[in-house]
């Protein structure tokens, strides 16, 4: 015993030594080998040695539902049925878990049923990463992996491989892979390649690709496929489209380059060309600070040519568009308000662009801009308002603009009302009111516009207003409103007429300095309330009630007359006219005549109280009969003739919850003569009627469709059955959207939800919408009454199946006899692809735009558009 005692002790000494000289030759290994590679560094025996690292650096969390069988000999484990792995980032889920502590591996694979099809397929997690697959051997220690089977999603692109290598995080290598944006165990398409890397997060890229569409094989074959995978916006190549023109030839449009400048602003850069060298430039930026601003910005430009050159058919239109809208956050400052919406450019734009086709557009014959600021200021009655506003006439090519409007307004100071409660009396609701405008406005050609003729006759001045005004209660019922105001207008030139006797005519000059004229006026109104109710019993109907607003106003302004200048207007200097020296100013001159005027108007609404047997608390539901039903006009004592003006008539209903109509109409008491001139002789003294109806309009919009009638069936109704608009842009036709306008693409949410809900399956209905609208416009200012304008409006849809939907927009005008503008547009669901094809036939904004491609804005450039136009200058 003792000298096995000596041979143990002996045994572990020498283990020691051994240990210790190589450790101290390790050592001075590492410090001789840093000397040498930098002499600064001197070899210091107080360095600690590197330690090894281990197999394992952290704890296997492994659970499993059936049984956990640990094979301590081999150092294996196996999990069965919700097996459950974590080791550091990386968790492992599958129905059955091997680990192997000896190669530092995990094995996972799904559990077989009796017909052999696998169930609890191994889900593997990561950092912002998770896919499944059918089987998978993952090493915990070098953290790469080999997986078969892959099935994943990145940023909306589902992925099935065959066999997949696990680098690191960051590398993927993929063989016999597919991508798709559909169901990707029953997909409707496929992107196939033999091999492919995938960057999570970043990007994928393939070797040569093949498009599937319902496992056929296309001739489409790519030599390779870039896929950017990123959450944010990145820049990138914008693929053009192709089509054909009547007048420019084949044309490739809206290709360009996007920039994802920063999280709040883009801007995408598109050129268009034609094969007659005609081009165009667009440019459109969005932008967005949330709880501060948001707005989008686009410029167009064409040169469009037509005919061949040396030709009288040969022309050149230069065309332009810029439009800005721009909005604040109501909860970024309450104090100040900025706003923009801006359209303006060449009159001709919307009729004759090739590259954008809106119906609303080309049909109006005005475009307007406003840029605004409001700024209150806090503690003061003041605030401020500066504007810019621009409105174009496309007809005649005339351009009003105002370049700037500035308006300071005073709130209304009651100096006489009590500090503390409300005022009761008419001393105490004495109210003052004060605002001050000027103006610098500019009229000038269209060709003319932005140079420096379109300041040469700007027009400017300012403009004071005060009104003193009150309000009291008369005989209990009536409440009174008199009011004094007064007007000082400041201009920086004036008119001075004089007779050319060479000309033998009056010629204007104009006088430049200071100018100014004064008005003032005062008036009072009187007006009530008075209700008219019948009741009925035994009835639906319990309740008529019937609402009229009587008021009579007076006003009087003295003459100012004394402003108006005389100039000769014969050779002879027998003849003078009167002029203003204002005339023409943008705010006008004073008014010549006393006005002793006295006005009336009458309002009147009806409604009926009608028992709703729906509501369970036996509350009655108001219906309006008649919405309105106004009559208007004055009698002014001072004037010389026609004392007594036209009677204003307005009236409007809705009928069926679903039809608005709406009338207005001017009435006239004079009469004719012969000739078609007003004189001042009442009508029905000159043997016509009481009144003229000299002009009247009249306008309808009704929309219904087949939930209004499946309503009706099941009793039900819904705030927006009592409640029409007014037509949308679709009684004219839809727009044709330009498909690389990101702005107009769905979400990628909105995208899966459509990919993945499933259509519905009609049985004997086809759900359907039907919208109207019809104006007519009478003129009978002469005595020849006509209709001067009678256009009817129709748009529809109808879902012929699930996913199939047609849609037209037409009309007629009654009094030209035409079809003013027609639309047809079919479009088809295809489960993960859109189809659409949208045609106007008649016009001279005649095109077709035929699209078929992916819903996904992942895979946007994965499409076909056709796109044909026929402008005619």
């Amino acid at each position: 015993m003792q000298t096995n005692r000596h041979l143990i002790l002996l045994t572990a000494f020498f283990v020691y030594m051994c240990n210790f000289t190589a450790f101290t030759q390790e050592k001075e290994s590492t410090l001789n080998t840093i000397t040498v590679a930098n002499d600064s560094i001197v070899q210091n025996d107080s360095i600690a040695p590197v330690k090894k690292k281990e197999a394992i650096q952290y704890i296997i969390e492994h659970t499993a539902e059936d049984y956990i069988l640990e094979d301590v000999v081999h150092k294996k484990v196996k999990l069965y049925n919700q097996a459950h792995v974590i080791y550091d980032e990386y968790d492992i889920v599958s129905g059955e878990i091997l680990i192997d502590y000896n190669n530092n591996t995990v094995k996972a694979k799904g559990i077989p049923d009796e017909n052999g099809k696998y169930s609890q397929l191994p889900i593997f997690k990561s950092t912002g990463n998770e896919t499944t697959q059918d089987s998978l051997i993952f090493n915990y220690k070098t953290k790469k992996a080999i997986i078969y089977g892959l099935e994943t999603e990145q940023d909306g692109i589902n992925t099935l491989g065959e066999k997949t290598k696990r680098v690191n995080d960051s590398t993927i290598f993929v063989r016999n892979i597919i991508f798709t944006t559909s169901d990707p165990r029953n997909p409707d398409y496929y992107l196939k390649t033999t091999k492919a890397k995938i960057v999570p997060g970043k990007k994928i890229i393939t070797g040569p690709t093949n498009l599937v569409l319902a496992d056929v094989p296309t001739p489409a074959i790519f030599p390779f496929a870039y896929f950017p995978l990123t959450k944010k916006r990145t820049s990138g190549i914008i693929f053009p489209t192709y089509g054909e023109s009547f007048s420019q030839g084949f044309f490739l449009q809206n290709g360009g380059y996007y920039l994802a400048i920063s999280d709040y602003f883009d801007l995408k850069l598109t050129g268009d060309i034609y094969s007659n060298s005609s081009w165009g430039f667009n440019a459109a930026s969005t932008y967005k600070v949330r709880y501060k601003f948001s707005g989008n910005f686009s410029f167009n430009y064409d040169n469009l040519i037509s005919g061949i050159e040396g030709f009288e058919s040969y022309n050149v239109r230069k065309n332009f568009n810029l439009r800005w809208s721009h909005s604040q956050d109501s909860k970024a400052s309450p104090n100040n308000r900025f706003s923009a919406s801006v359209n303006l450019g060449s009159s001709q734009y919307f009729q004759q662009s090739i590259n954008e086709s809106n119906i609303g557009m080309s049909l109006q014959n005005t475009l307007n801009s406003s840029i605004s600021y409001y700024k209150k200021f806090v503690g003061t009655p003041f605030n401020i308002n500066v504007t810019a506003s621009h409105s174009q006439n496309t007809n005649t090519e005339i351009v009003t603009a105002t370049l700037p409007s500035i308006q300071l307004n005073m709130d209304r100071l009651q100096p006489f009302a009590p500090k503390n409660g409300t005022a009761k009396n008419a001393l105490e609701k004495i109210g003052l009111t004060y605002s001050f405008k000027t103006e610098n406005r500019i009229s000038a050609n269209e060709d003319d516009f932005f140079s420096k003729k379109m300041f040469k006759n700007a027009k400017n001045g300012a403009q004071h207003n005060v009104s003193l005004s009150t309000n009291m209660k008369v005989l209990k019922y009536f409440s009174l409103s008199p009011s004094i105001n007064y007007r000082e207008v400041w201009y920086s030139q004036e008119i001075e007429k004089n007779y050319d006797a060479t000309e033998n005519k009056v010629v204007n000059d104009t006088i430049s300095g200071f100018t100014t004229y004064r008005d003032y006026s005062t008036s009072a109104s009187l007006s009530t309330t008075v209700y008219g109710m019948f009741k009925f019993k035994n009835s639906k109907i319990k309740a008529i009630r019937h609402t009229i607003r009587p008021s009579v106003s007076y006003s009087y302004k003295p003459d100012f007359g004394s402003y108006y200048k005389e100039v000769q207007s014969d050779e002879t200097g027998s003849e003078y006219t009167t002029y203003s020296p204002f005339e023409g100013s943008i705010y006008g001159g004073p008014s010549t005549g006393v006005t002793n005027a006295i006005g009336f108007s009458l309002a009147n609404s009806i409604e009926a109280k009608v028992a709703d047997k729906d509501n369970l608390e036996g509350e009655d539901k108001k219906v309006n009969i008649l919405n309105s039903l106004n009559v208007s006009t004055n009698y002014n004592f001072a004037a010389e003739k026609f004392k007594l003006s036209n009677f204003n008539l307005s009236a409007g209903t809705t009928l069926f919850k679903k039809m608005n109509l709406n009338f207005g109409g001017t009435l006239d008491p004079y009469a004719l003569n012969d000739e078609g001139t007003r004189i001042n002789a009442f009508s029905y003294k000159n043997g016509g009627p009481l009144v003229r109806l000299t002009s009247a309009h009249f306008s309808t919009v009704y929309s219904f469709s087949s939930k209004d009638f499946d309503k009706k069936r099941n009793g039900e109704t819904s705030k927006e059955d009592e409640e029409t608009t007014a037509y949308d842009q679709d009684m004219f036709g839809q727009n044709q959207q330009n498909t690389n306008d990101f702005a107009n693409q769905p979400k990628e949410e909105d995208d899966k939800k459509d990919e993945n809900k499933s259509l519905p399956q009609y049985i004997s209905a086809m759900p359907w919408n039907l919208r109207f609208t019809n104006t007519i416009t009478y003129s009978n200012t002469t005595g020849d009454g006509r209709i001067s304008h009678n256009t009817l409006y129709i748009s529809g849809d109808v879902e012929l199946s699930p996913g199939w939907k047609v849609g037209v927009s037409s009309g007629y005008d009654f009094v030209n006899n035409g079809i003013p503008s027609t639309n047809l547009r079919f479009t088809r669901d295809l489960s993960s692809w859109n189809m659409s094809f949208n045609w106007t036939p008649l016009g001279n904004n005649s095109s077709y735009y035929f699209f078929i491609g992916v819903k996904s804005s992942v895979l946007s450039d994965l499409k076909w558009d056709k796109h044909g136009v026929n402008r005619n200058f």
